[in-house]
């Protein structure tokens, strides 16, 4: 792999996904509130939750 395609792969795994998250109104507020607490966005709230969740899950996999 040349150079610039190594590079331009890297640019695409570095890329944020954007998704469409749809929330009730009560775990909105408790996000919200969370968030707040820990100096984030709710978006950025989230993003933490889920890489902690996929984080927790990796160090819990079994191997085959």
């Amino acid at each position: 792999m040349g150079a610039k395609e190594k590079k331009s792969v890297e640019n695409t795994s570095m890329e944020k996904k954007q998704i469409l998250l749809r929330l009730s109104p009560s775990l909105h507020n408790e996000l919200a509130a969370w968030a707040e607490d820990d100096f984030r966005s709710i978006n950025g709230q989230i993003e933490y939750l889920l890489s902690e969740a996929v984080r927790k899950r990796k160090g819990t996999e079994h191997k085959d």
